[in-house]
């Protein structure tokens, strides 16, 4: 099989999922926290979209690995694996802001070949296979392609919170939001997609998991854009993450985090 055979299946786990989260959205849902010392928050909308998206991934590609934020991993040594995370960025849903999306991605022998983020609340697709990436929503259909910003004085930064990073790291973090015209903060997925989108420059984040990561690589590329660690390799693993729309920004930045 070829990435496009799967491309309306992924239509199809987008839609299921968001089909379950809705109902949950803005009401008085119960919130668990996973963290022993800290709040990392899961809801009952996190666990049945990515149930459901399971139970379809499982009843048409048996032999398929799946890798889950919820509900672990099996098969993740299979030929292709799908990543899932049903709710990126659960803290702005449980508070009501529509800054989430439900993260699907396809890898194909450890790389991720195609990746979706979908926000059913206002109804936007951003889906990439890193030759190519879209958007599809409230206006339209088009295709995704980053900005050109040669230099970071000229560059907007996002990261979703620098209180996530450790101390080491958020300092080191400052040092590029020092130099960028513009440093704001939030967004989760939401923060990747308007980069391929052309909207910004830099992200920056640190200890991402695979599925937080792992369907945006495919987009950011497939618009133009790069997406590695801090130290330059390939990003699909999570860890410390820096997406940039113009590999000369890139550039840039990694010297600054590196230094």
């Amino acid at each position: 099989m070829t990435v496009i055979d799967f491309t309306a299946f992924i239509g199809r786990l987008a839609t299921a999922s968001g089909e379950t989260i809705l109902p949950f959205f803005r009401t008085s849902l119960g919130v668990d926290n996973k963290a022993a010392h800290d709040f990392d928050p899961v809801t009952e909308a996190d666990r049945a979209a990515e149930a459901v998206m399971r139970r379809l991934i499982q009843a048409n590609f048996p032999q398929h690995g799946i890798v889950g934020e919820e509900f672990g991993n099996e098969r993740e040594d299979a030929e292709y694996v799908w990543v899932l995370d049903p709710i990126d960025g659960t803290k702005s849903f449980i508070s009501g802001f529509p800054t989430w999306g439900t993260l699907i991605a396809l890898m194909h022998e450890k790389a991720p070949v195609f990746g979706m983020m979908h926000q059913p609340f206002i109804s936007e697709r951003f889906y990439g296979d890193n030759g190519s990436a879209s958007y599809s929503g409230s206006a339209g259909e088009r295709r995704l392609a980053v900005r050109r910003c040669a230099s970071l004085t000229d560059a907007t930064l996002f990261t979703t919170s620098p209180l996530l990073m450790n101390e080491a790291d958020r300092a080191t973090f400052g040092r590029v939001a020092q130099t960028a015209r513009l440093t704001r903060y939030g967004g989760d997925c939401y923060s990747y997609c308007m980069l391929a989108a052309g909207h910004l420059d830099l992200v920056i984040e640190t200890e991402l998991k695979p599925y937080d990561i792992a369907a945006l690589i495919p987009i950011i590329t497939g618009a133009g854009g790069v997406v590695t660690t801090w130290e330059g390799k390939p990003a699909q693993n999570g860890g410390r993450i820096i997406a940039a729309g113009d590999p000369r920004s890139h550039e840039a930045a990694l010297k600054l985090l590196n230094d």
